[in-house]
């Protein structure tokens, strides 16, 4: 059973330009050396500027774990938080 993480981030006034690079950063070396990762997309609000939304789809959990065990994962951490304006909301869910 494939999952599903969507997680909703809210990121402080000013701080989206280095968002957004640090997450294409990320999003390419996911495509690049994750083959149990199907999507990883970050998408913008029309409403709020500063609301960025994470789609991701794994084929597995193992996939899902791999992820959060990758370095480059654990490399764009320390480059993200400071842009952040609140803990990321995130939902995980089974594809039915």
């Amino acid at each position: 059973m494939a999952i599903g993480v969507i997680a909703t981030l809210k990121v402080q006034d000013g701080k989206g330009v280095e968002f957004e690079g640090v997450f294409r950063d990320l999003a390419a070396q996911v495509r690049a050396n994750e083959p149990g990762n199907k999507l990883y997309q970050v998408l913008k609000s029309r409403n709020d500027a500063n609301t960025y939304v994470v789609m991701e789809i794994y084929v597995d959990q193992a996939a899902l774990d791999a992820h959060g065990k990758s370095d480059h994962f654990k490399a764009a951490g320390p480059k993200i938080g400071p842009t952040l304006g609140g803990r990321p909301e995130i939902h995980y869910l089974d594809t039915v």
